[in-house]
């Protein structure tokens, strides 16, 4: 090749837009993702070698508060990550310009891993006993706030009565027996520890009146990224789509939980009482649109976010 026609083809080159890794290289992405079984599709991802078929260095980051998820997006800290959609509709409310990249899991009526946990002692029984006392969150503003929230007030009690604080899954069932709390909205694994150790006792599985079928979890990117980023992005979303598959087959029960204890760091025993929550990797604007419902009832939305730009196809 002359010269002159290596320089050029090297320029044309450097000029086009790359949505895949160039030369065979992998795409780096440093994934976020809180204590709860709803990352399992990514955590079997990652376990499986899903990511690395598909040319992706997944990095798995552990976040203990799921409400500073956006900021770490925003900041490139993270390439992908897992908030709430509560916590992403209002980030994106808020000015942030975030997109969903995929789903992680769902809601189930059939699920009860997770609820509100009361100290024991506390002789809390209804949701208007909640009312004047102190409960701690996994993030404000995020899926189990506003969901306990939603519950208190389709039970006649003003949730603004009830003093919210942010506290990691892991701290649970040390402010529970240190009475810091009086109550903690938690999941398992972390809410079958606090039972069985006699630290608190379930006052709800108040989760039962949600409907089928809505995510708990998005996966989530800054739209430039996604953007420059487009078949890593489809390479991600394939990935936990296979994961999603991987997940429903019963024979893979043991490999899902040993997935999932080895990035939430809890002990076999207590993985094999746990619930894991439905994969749903798909995420739809009808299912978002739920969400704004919900959060507009709640005063938490200012806007009315474009939910088809919201979502990468």
């Amino acid at each position: 090749m002359h010269r002159r026609t290596l320089i050029q083809c090297l320029a044309a080159a450097a000029a086009a837009p790359l949505a895949w890794p160039a030369f065979g290289q992998n795409t780096k992405i440093v994934l976020g993702y809180t204590a709860v079984t709803d990352f399992a599709s990514a955590f079997v991802a990652a376990e499986q070698g899903y990511f690395a078929k598909r040319k992706l260095d997944v990095e798995m980051k552990f976040i203990p508060l799921n409400s500073t998820i956006p900021a770490a997006l925003q900041s490139d800290s993270l390439q992908i990550g897992g908030p709430t959609p509560s916590v992403f509709l209002q980030a994106v409310d808020g000015g942030l310009d975030l997109v969903v990249v995929a789903g992680a899991g769902v809601t189930s009526q059939s699920i009860t891993g997770f609820g509100v946990v009361a100290r024991a002692g506390s002789n809390i029984k209804t949701p208007q006993d909640f009312v004047g006392k102190k409960v701690g969150v996994p993030g404000l503003g995020a899926f189990l706030q506003v969901t306990f929230r939603a519950w208190l007030k389709a039970n006649g009690v003003d949730y603004k009565k009830v003093n919210f604080v942010e506290a990691p899954f892991p701290q649970h069932g040390d402010m529970l027996r240190g009475g810091t709390v009086d109550a903690v909205v938690t999941a398992d694994p972390f809410m079958a520890r606090i039972t069985d150790s006699g630290a608190g006792y379930v006052a709800s599985y108040y989760s039962t009146f949600l409907p089928e079928g809505n995510p708990t979890i998005v996966y989530a990117a800054t739209r430039s990224w996604a953007k420059a980023n487009a078949g890593a992005v489809k390479g991600f979303r394939e990935s936990i789509v296979d994961g999603a598959n991987f997940i429903k087959d019963p024979k893979n029960d043991a490999a899902v939980r040993a997935a999932i204890g080895k990035y939430i760091k809890l002990p076999p025993e207590v993985l094999a009482k746990a619930q894991i929550s439905p994969p749903g990797p798909i995420v739809t604007e009808k299912q978002l649109a739920y969400w704004v419902g919900l959060m507009k009832d709640q005063d938490m939305l200012k806007g009315n976010p474009d939910l088809a730009s919201l979502i990468v196809k």
